[in-house]
């Protein structure tokens, strides 16, 4: 039987937090399933071990979904999403960017 639902792995830098969360009202409105970084608390303090596991946690969020949407607010890509993006390519789901993005050697 098919899913009755997409699934969409939103990537991005949580510097855009808002749009995080205005994506994930207006995805899931929709009838989207909607996977989402992890939003901590700017204060919030990790260790590197922490850091790498949320990554880790992250990149199985992207192998669970049916597509992925990179939110690259400027066009801009930090190292993480750079790396989720390889990852999403690399298992063959469709990507989608929230603003026209120029590939960059």
């Amino acid at each position: 039987m098919p899913a009755e639902f997409t699934v969409i792995a939103l990537c991005g830098s949580m510097r855009f937090g808002a749009e995080f969360a205005r994506l994930d009202v207006e995805l899931t409105l929709a009838g989207h399933v909607v996977l989402t970084p992890t939003a901590l608390d700017p204060s919030t303090e990790l260790s590197a071990e922490d850091r790498e596991r949320l990554g880790r946690v992250h990149l199985q969020k992207v192998a669970m979904a049916d597509e992925v949407l990179i939110v690259n607010v400027g066009d801009y890509l930090g190292e993480s999403t750079r790396r989720e993006l390889e990852h999403a390519r690399s298992l063959g789901l469709a990507v989608r960017f929230l603003e026209p993005h120029a590939e960059r050697g």
